[in-house]
């Protein structure tokens, strides 16, 4: 039997429709893209402080209290209800620091007009960055005061939230005294609930690309 035009248009109509339905099921039933949660039994042991190996879930960054390049007292609460990007350098770093600033740099003008993200550099030789230091610097970089804060103050404290809040440096270290030094190119991506959600090098452009999108993923499911 042959077909005729009509007919041909009625299945050429079904077909589009049930295309589109298709299409419009796969939107919806698509798992939306989520962030892991990072705990420090699941990375690599080098990372994490013994102290702390074998917990499983919960983790969270612990309290701090520094002064920034303005001279302010910043503590965690200060971070409440951010997106933020931590990471540890100092203003003397002849190397990967210099990268690390390009990098800091285009992800303050990415998010420059959002509110709810934020730069947290920490100094890992604050007996050096002191406030006009660190102002100083900041001024170099371009530094937006409330956006990129620039950390220092107790050694010893900020050795230990490299260690056991971030695990932003493969090495053992000491307790932060004076003989202890740490370099990592790590960024560090942490939610509003101090929960780690991303590890990533700094001196990377393809990589911060990554961090960048990652941030947009964190912000949707912060949303739903």
């Amino acid at each position: 039997m042959k077909m005729r035009k009509s007919d041909w248009l009625k299945i050429g109509i079904v077909l589009v429709v049930f295309i589109i339905g298709l299409t419009f099921s796969y939107q919806i039933l698509k798992p939306k893209p989520r962030l892991p949660i990072y705990n420090p039994s699941e990375l690599d042991s080098r990372l994490v402080d013994e102290s702390v190996q074998r917990q499983g879930r919960g983790h969270r960054v612990l309290p701090f209290k520094l002064v920034n390049q303005f001279g302010d007292t910043i503590t965690e609460k200060n971070l409440e209800g951010k997106i933020y990007i931590a990471d540890f350098f100092f203003t003397t770093c002849p190397g990967i620091c210099k990268d690390m600033a390009i990098e800091k740099r285009r992800l303050q003008e990415v998010f420059k007009a959002d509110d709810d993200v934020v730069i947290v550099s920490h100094s890992v030789t604050p007996e050096l960055d002191s406030v006009p230091v660190m102002y100083e610097y900041g001024e170099m970089q371009g530094a937006i005061e409330g956006k990129w804060q620039l950390l220092t103050g107790d050694k010893p404290q900020i050795y230990k939230l490299a260690r056991q809040s971030y695990f932003a440096v493969m090495d053992e270290g000491g307790n932060g005294d004076e003989d202890d030094f740490i370099h990592t190119e790590n960024f560090v991506l942490v939610d509003p609930q101090k929960r780690i959600r991303g590890f990533y090098d700094g001196t990377s452009a393809e990589a911060v690309d990554k961090l960048i999108a990652d941030i947009a993923i964190l912000k949707a499911s912060l949303n739903e």
